[in-house]
């Protein structure tokens, strides 16, 4: 099991599986001389790399952190670095950053829709280490070959990139974000099932004897819908039904969505959304997602780092991403614990500003909210206002009070909204853009080049035209944001990092005072246990509440100078340590 010792640390370690599943190792040293083959038995492979980990601290190559990690965590072992060959792999084959992509391209085993994966494995049961079998979305785990030549063929295209550090920064942020999802998940969020079965209790009415059966108050909020459309029989959650109800007493709908609904009068609309408001809770965080995702005081989400094309994180199970505010207050600290929780303010708005280099827009943040900043420039009379303005100028608002307060927003601060009017108008044109690290969007998709095509083709009638005009500007509404959003998703993810590399030095606190349901790995030492783009929570023992809030400020400042060396730009934080989560 053991490979010769050698003088010099281990700097990185490839991991793959045998035919036969057991693994094999490459250990790569400091003085670049490399260990011959480890062979690992698959029940000894905790142990291996709890042994390597303690000694070294290696950055471990492996195909995906998802398939491994949530084991490692479950057997009580953590690790500080790895570079996930599968999610590495996909910004790289796409990212116009790399000069060469064909090696990658080519390399088909390695492509993954990550949006459409399934969730990793479960990390518990009698076959903990036992991988042979496909994992889920992540494939059979790869040879030690493949992991080396997948390795090699990405460390060439960094290299022979047109920016090799920005590419190497945003490889090692994703990569330390796979092992973050995988902690958050085997930590969990501290959840207080009885306050949130009485956030249920007072919304929908007393919990029903089964799931069938609807809540007190959503049935009598149905009522009232079928007595004032006279239809005693109406299916509510029929929208095709619904809808034909409607138009039969008199509004006239084209659907049944909320923001349309709401432009109408009539005495059914106000309990039909109200209906509404609550069929969605009781759907999607009702009493059956409490049961399903809260155990043992923890609400474990299954979180998939890259999910969104932007860089965005999504969730494939539990649906972490969207969380209702109401129920936010069950979200709560374990007894003698505090939540550290924190939101950048105006992320987006302050990436675009450090991107751009627009010292005005800089300015108008430092050390305040930026958007009374904009209204400080006298350039829009109120902070409502210069929010709207901001959010048409980076998600391509031409119409409207965004489309009116945007060309003020030109003249103010040209730099920042000139790099959001080029990316759109190079989408608009089927072109690329990408982000300050190196994610680029993906290509104009078939729809895209057919209505080009059938604009420009002849005998193209006035229908055809108007619909290239529209899918060139719904492209460029897509790229105008793509940069802006994906590389506020870099910094995050930069932040992230940085929080967790901090958190792992702190002591752990005594076996008495401990967290118990936050798993072996974290019950005794602060640990994130939340995230959402740009908010996240820390577990934190009590009495270093004060410590983890600085690590969280400094952490911030770390990433803004990380990605933007100039430090032209302040990224300012809403912080505040409480026992319990908030409505805001």
């Amino acid at each position: 099991m053991r490979s010769n010792s050698s003088a010099t640390a281990v700097r990185w370690c490839a991991l793959g599986r045998t035919r036969q599943g057991d693994f094999e190792a490459l250990l790569h040293h400091d003085d670049g001389t490399e260990s011959g083959l480890v062979e690992v038995a698959a029940s000894e492979l905790p142990g291996f790399i709890r042994e390597l980990e303690l000694a070294h601290s290696p950055r471990w190559i492996w195909q995906s952190a998802a398939a491994i990690y949530p084991r490692l965590l479950a057997a009580g072992i953590s690790i500080a670095r790895c570079h996930d060959l599968r999610l590495c792999h996909q910004i790289l084959r796409n990212s116009r950053y790399v000069r060469d992509r064909s090696p990658l391209l080519a390399a088909r085993q390695w492509h993954v829709d990550l949006e459409s994966e399934p969730p990793a494995p479960a990390a518990s049961g009698p076959a903990l280490f036992d991988l042979d079998v496909a994992q889920g979305g992540h494939g059979q785990l790869a040879t030690l070959a493949e992991v080396l030549a997948e390795y090699s063929r990405q460390r060439t295209a960094v290299t022979e990139s047109s920016h090799p550090g920005r590419l190497s920064l945003l490889l090692a942020a994703e990569s330390a974000g796979s092992l973050i999802a995988a902690e958050l998940a085997e930590a969990g969020i501290p959840w207080d099932a009885a306050e949130h079965d009485r956030i249920l209790t007072a919304a929908l009415g007393p919990r029903p004897a089964s799931y069938a059966e609807k809540p007190a108050l959503l049935a009598a909020a149905a009522a009232r819908v079928r007595e004032a459309l006279d239809d005693p029989l109406l299916s509510l959650d029929s929208p095709p039904k619904l809808l034909r109800a409607l138009r039969a007493a008199g509004v006239d709908t084209s659907s049944t969505s909320q923001w349309e609904l709401a432009e109408h009068s009539h005495p059914a609309l106000e309990p039909l959304l109200e209906y509404k408001k609550l069929s969605r809770l009781l759907t999607a965080n009702g009493w059956a997602w409490l049961d399903e995702w809260v155990q043992c005081g923890r609400y474990r989400p299954v979180y998939v780092p890259g999910g969104v094309v932007t860089g965005r994180w999504a969730s494939n199970g539990g649906g972490a991403l969207q969380l209702p505010r109401a129920l936010r207050p069950a979200l709560r600290a374990d007894p003698g614990w505090k939540l550290v929780i924190a939101d950048v303010s105006q992320l987006e708005p302050r990436v675009l500003a450090a991107m751009s280099q627009d010292t005005g827009m800089a300015a108008a943040g430092r050390d305040t909210d930026l958007y009374a900043g904009i209204v400080a420039t006298s350039s829009i009379e109120n902070r409502d206002d210069a929010k709207l303005a901001m959010l048409g100028a980076m998600y391509g608002a031409t119409s409207g009070d965004s489309g009116r307060l945007v060309p003020q927003l030109r003249r103010v601060f040209p730099q920042a909204m000139g790099l959001v009017d080029r990316a759109a108008e190079l989408g608009e044109r089927g072109g690329i853009v990408t982000t300050w690290l190196g994610r680029s969007s993906p290509e104009a998709d078939a729809e895209w080049h057919e209505a080009q095509s059938r604009a420009s083709a002849p005998g193209a009638t006035r229908k055809d035209e108007d619909l290239a005009r529209r899918s060139a500007r719904e492209r460029g509404r897509f790229t105008r944001n793509f940069v802006v959003q994906g590389t506020a998703a870099e910094w995050a993810l930069a932040w992230l990092a940085e929080i967790r590399k901090q958190l792992s030095e702190f002591p752990e606190c005594a076996e008495s005072e401990s967290a118990k349901g936050s798993g072996t790995v974290f019950s005794r030492r602060p640990h994130l246990a939340f995230f959402l783009h740009d908010e996240i929570i820390v577990h934190t023992p009590e009495g270093q509440a004060a410590q983890v809030a600085e690590v969280v400020r400094t952490a911030a400042t770390r990433a803004g100078n990380l990605l933007f060396p100039t430090g032209v730009v302040d990224f300012r934080l809403d912080l505040h340590i409480t026992d319990r989560a908030t409505k805001h």
